[in-house]
C-alpha cells in the first residue's frame, strides 16, 4: 500500500514539473527583459538598462583597446549634473541623437559579433529616443551649447576614431540612464 501511495505522489510531482519548469523559465526571462523607469523632468520612459549593459559588456574591452585617442575625452560623468532644471529630457534626447546619428553610424568593428552588439545598442537608443520624443521636451540654449561642444570635440578627431572613442565612453551614458532610473 505504501509503495502505491509513493508512486501516486511521484506521479503528481511529475505532472507538476512542466508547470514548474515554465515558471522557472519565465522568471529567468523576466530578468533578461527587466526595464526601469527613467525620470526625465515631467516625463518617464522605460529603458532596459540591464540589456544595454549586457550588450556593452560584450564590446567594451575591444572598443577601449582600439581607442588610440587617449588624451581626448568626449563625455564627463559630471556633465549631467550641470544640466539645468527641466533640461534633463532635452539633454538625454540630444545625447541619444548624437549617438544614433554620429557615433553608431560611423562605428565599424572587424568582428561580426561586436558589430551585432553595437547595432543592438544603436537600435535600443533609437527606441529610447522615440519614447523620449513623445515627451515633447524643450531645449534651452545652455543645453544646446553643451551638446554643441560634444559635437565640436567629436569632429576634431577622424570620424572612425571619434566613433570608437564615443562607443568606448558609452559607460558614461549608461550610468546616466541608470542614475535617472534611481530618482524618485
Amino acid at each position: 500500500m505504501e509503495v502505491r501511495g509513493f508512486k501516486k505522489q511521484i506521479t503528481a510531482v511529475m505532472k507538476m514539473l512542466p508547470g514548474c519548469r515554465l515558471l522557472v523559465l519565465l522568471s529567468c526571462l523576466s530578468v533578461l527583459v527587466e526595464s526601469g523607469t527613467v525620470h526625465l523632468d515631467s516625463c518617464t520612459v522605460n529603458v532596459h538598462t540591464h540589456e544595454l549593459r549586457k550588450y556593452y559588456s560584450v564590446i567594451k574591452s575591444n572598443v577601449i583597446e582600439g581607442d588610440n585617442a587617449l588624451g581626448v575625452k568626449l563625455l564627463d560623468r559630471s556633465l549631467i549634473k550641470d544640466v539645468q532644471e527641466g533640461q534633463t529630457c532635452c539633454f538625454l534626447r540630444l545625447v541619444l541623437r548624437f549617438y544614433v546619428e554620429r557615433v553608431f553610424s560611423n562605428y565599424v568593428s572587424s568582428q561580426p559579433q561586436q558589430q551585432r552588439y553595437s547595432s543592438a545598442l544603436a537600435n535600443a537608443f533609437v527606441s529610447i529616443r522615440k519614447d523620449i520624443h513623445k515627451c515633447h521636451c524643450h531645449c534651452g540654449e545652455e543645453t544646446q551649447r553643451t551638446i554643441d561642444s560634444l559635437h565640436a570635440e567629436f569632429i576634431k578627431l577622424h570620424v572612425n576614431q571619434a566613433a570608437q572613442k564615443a562607443v568606448g565612453e558609452l559607460d558614461t551614458v549608461l550610468g546616466w540612464l541608470e542614475g535617472l532610473g534611481q530618482k524618485t
